[in-house]
């Protein structure tokens, strides 16, 4: 009886983490890098993982990047604006399983890096240049 108990509760264990969607998450990046990045399980009620992009005209390098969790109407959106002169797209892209949300900047993937690692690696490269 108790085998039996324990099987039911390991199926209904496995379904509920099915139905979880795992999507990147980003509160904030610049050119490519995550400044924060970790792994979100979404809420029952979210179905999409999404990118945000926004990117500044005249200049195609320079961008910020957000991701996670999201409802699907907000999906596939572009919006335009302009703030201080600096004209600006804001791009919601989203897809529908597990991290699926690579972080991109001019539609390339990059490499997702902590904050910790940026400055290290930029530590490590003035040591060396001082060093030459």
């Amino acid at each position: 009886m108790g085998r039996i108990v324990i099987v039911i509760i390991a199926v209904l264990a496995s379904l509920m983490l099915a139905d979880s969607l795992t999507c990147n998450q980003c509160s904030y990046g610049v050119l490519g890098f995550c400044l924060s990045n970790t792994e979100l399980v979404c809420s029952t009620n979210t179905s999409s993982c999404f990118t945000r992009k926004t990117t500044f005209t005249g200049l195609t390098n320079v961008g910020f990047n957000s991701q996670g969790c999201q409802e699907p109407a907000g999906c596939n959106a572009t919006t335009n604006g302009t703030v201080v002169g600096i004209t600006y797209q804001s791009a919601i892209t989203c897809c529908s399983t597990d991290k699926c949300n690579p972080v991109t900047v001019s539609a390339a993937p990059s490499t997702k890096m902590t904050f910790t690692a940026v400055i290290g690696v930029a530590a490590m490269a003035a040591m060396w240049g001082s060093v030459m």
